[in-house]
């Protein structure tokens, strides 16, 4: 049961009521399963589409925000990432800000933004150094930074460890012990994604709106009951349409050296024209005989004389990403609707309507990133020099090494007809 101040008034909930309490938030009594009543297809005609609406054009502002700072360059992804972030950083540690406000306790909000300040400097100032070695390494006041970047970044956290056990509160031990795991967890989340950016994050989008389009139209079957407007027919939908979308989109982008070659400074934009490189072997289509049977299905169908296809290695791993991105990612959603009920909360925010916070659009995306990386470089990466590694390894020889490397590297040069001997 619930327990109550001398004034009679609620103050917490007992863990099963807070288990029970979402059922009810959302019109339905502890004993009764999901109704079909709560399904997008069963919903008012008018509601319904009112709520499509806004729903669509505001995926589509989204999609094309998107895009455009894509467009603008490695710089303004880089920002929108940290914005986007922050946001969602935001949104979840202001679910423990309102207890510690009526605990009087102090500098909680302000440590909770300093760990989020510390993880940002060590996981994008380890990106920047992996990226631009060769920018970030010969730059004098650069480099210490570079040279120290993760004994900086321990610093920095310590520091913070020290002044929350230095703010430790005698009588709210546990709360304060409790909100220093969750503001962990919530780092861990947040920080656990968005490398190899614009597929995953492209499969996750894809699949997210044709949950929602297969559902308005034909969802009947609950799916899960921590989503009630979850359905099978919308999960199923989905998952063959982002297949289908996956498989056709990579080979689109294989196209575009601004999406496939590595940026080589923060200025490059897709209007620059600077980026050209070798493509990656993943990129590049190899060729599948058909089958006659298969040839002379696509003869009646398209009328031409099809006897083989391109097909590049990336599609192939497409089609595992976007499985993941239908079948797995969207368990990060049902994991941010536990939250929710957990904390009795419909949405995260209302940043965006008939969508909600920003949360409520990235909780797919967590979980999706992060395979991403792990698939990357699990099946997909392959080891090879750059000009960064080249100069960290230089770097880290003695400076009569370097000059003899230096040496050594010009008469090489010189024989090569590449440089002058008077040039230095």
């Amino acid at each position: 049961m619930t327990k109550k101040r001398k004034g009679g008034k609620h103050e917490n909930y007992e863990a099963e009521q807070i288990e029970e309490l979402p059922t009810k938030v959302n019109g339905l009594e502890k004993s009764q399963d999901i109704s079909k009543d709560g399904l997008l297809a069963s919903q008012p005609s008018t509601k319904k589409w009112k709520n499509m609406a806004v729903r669509s054009i505001w995926t589509f502002v989204m999609i094309f925000g998107f895009f455009a700072i894509l467009a603008l360059g490695t710089l303004w992804v880089i920002l929108l990432v940290c914005v986007i972030q922050t946001l969602v950083y935001k949104e979840v540690i202001a679910i423990a800000h309102v207890p510690s406000k009526e605990k009087k306790l102090p500098w909680f909000k302000t440590l909770n933004w300093y760990f989020l300040i510390s993880t940002n400097y060590f996981l994008y100032g380890e990106s920047i150094i992996y990226y631009f070695k060769e920018i970030v390494l010969v730059d004098a006041f650069l480099l210490p930074f570079a040279t120290h970047h993760r004994f900086i970044s321990f610093t920095l956290y310590c520091i913070g460890f020290v002044l929350f056990v230095g703010n430790l509160k005698r009588g709210h031990y546990k709360f304060q012990f409790t909100q220093f795991a969750w503001t962990h967890m919530t780092l861990l989340i947040v920080f656990s994604n968005f490398i190899r950016f614009i597929l995953p994050v492209s499969l996750v989008i894809c699949n997210d709106i044709f949950a929602y389009m297969c559902g308005f139209f034909w969802g009947k079957t609950p799916l899960i009951k921590l989503s009630p407007k979850k359905t099978w027919e919308g999960f199923v939908g989905a998952w063959i349409c982002t297949i289908i979308f996956g498989f056709f989109w990579s080979s689109l982008l294989s196209r575009w050296d601004y999406i496939i070659c590595p940026a080589q400074d923060l200025t490059t934009t897709a209007f620059s024209g600077k980026l050209t490189c070798a493509p990656n072997p993943v990129f590049i289509p190899q060729r599948y005989d058909l089958n006659p049977w298969l040839t002379s299905l696509f003869r009646r169908i398209t009328f031409a004389d099809i006897r083989s296809v391109g097909i590049a290695p990336l599609q192939w791993h497409v089609l595992v990403m976007a499985c993941f991105a239908s079948l797995i990612a969207p368990f990060g959603g049902f994991f941010a609707s536990g939250v929710k009920r957990a904390f009795k909360i419909k949405d995260f925010g209302d940043s965006i309507p008939g969508h909600g916070g920003i949360t409520d659009r990235m909780d797919c995306q967590f979980l999706m990133g992060l395979f991403s990386h792990m698939y990357y470089q699990s099946f997909i990466k392959t080891s090879s020099f750059t000009v960064g590694s080249v100069l960290e390894a230089i770097i880290s020889l003695d400076t009569p090494d370097q000059m003899y490397l230096y040496e050594k590297l010009k008469q090489y040069l010189i024989s090569q007809d590449l440089l002058k001997e008077d040039q230095d």
